[in-house]
Parts: structure tokens; C-alpha cells; sequence
């Protein structure tokens, strides 16, 4: 069983700058596909940025640019890093680790939230 904690959100003003962290316990951190996604109010929940364990990185193109993902495998922990904020990036963050050596997203585990609010 994965657990996942997710922190890093808050309060930023546009422009600004926040990055988000999610650790996951359990085994086999370093062969789990990892990914961000997000859900707006009203929205429905929408892929961020995803690191497949076969092949590159990949961003929305509303995040290309601005956001990074990158995972530091000793520290069983991905982040997400993000830049020039903006209001329409504010949504809820939700961290999701696949199951070791899953081709596919989303995986089966799923981080609680975080808020991000992008505001003056």
C-alpha cells in the first residue's frame, strides 16, 4: 500500500512562485509513474505534468514553460515545481503515484490536496 503526503501550497501572488512536494511511502518509489493534476472549482480534475517511468516528461501546454516536474528517488518524493503564477493556475493539487512499472495515468494512488491560490 502507497500512502502519499503532499505540502507546499498557499497563498502566492501572481508572478510568484511555490513548489509542491509529495513523499510517498511504501516500496518501489524509483519504478512508479508519478504525476500532478489539478481541479478548479467547477472544473473537472486535469492532468499537470506527468513522469511516466518510459520516456520523457510531459506538461499541459497551460503549464509548459512555467511548471517542472522532477522526483528525487532517495527521498521517495516528487515535485512540482511552478513559476509565474497566474489566477487560473489556482485549483487544488493532487499528487498520483502509479503502480510499479504501470505504462498508464493516472495510477491508483492518490495524494489528499493541496491548495494553490494564485491572488493579489
Amino acid at each position: 500500500q502507497v500512502q502519499l503526503v503532499e505540502s507546499g501550497g498557499g497563498l502566492v501572488q501572481p508572478g510568484g512562485s511555490l513548489r509542491l512536494s509529495c513523499t510517498a511511502s511504501g516500496g518501489g518509489f524509483s519504478v512508479r509513474p508519478a504525476a500532478w493534476y489539478r481541479q478548479a472549482p467547477a472544473k473537472q480534475r486535469e492532468l499537470v505534468a506527468a513522469m511516466p517511468i518510459a520516456g520523457s516528461t510531459k506538461h499541459a501546454a497551460s503549464v509548459k514553460g512555467r511548471f517542472t516536474i522532477s522526483r528525487d528517488n532517495a527521498k521517495n518524493t516528487v515535485y512540482l515545481q511552478m513559476n509565474t503564477l497566474t489566477p487560473e493556475d489556482t485549483a487544488v493539487y493532487y499528487c498520483n503515484i502509479g503502480d510499479s512499472f504501470a505504462l498508464d495515468l493516472p495510477g491508483r494512488y492518490w495524494g489528499q490536496g493541496t491548495q494553490v491560490t494564485v491572488s493579489s
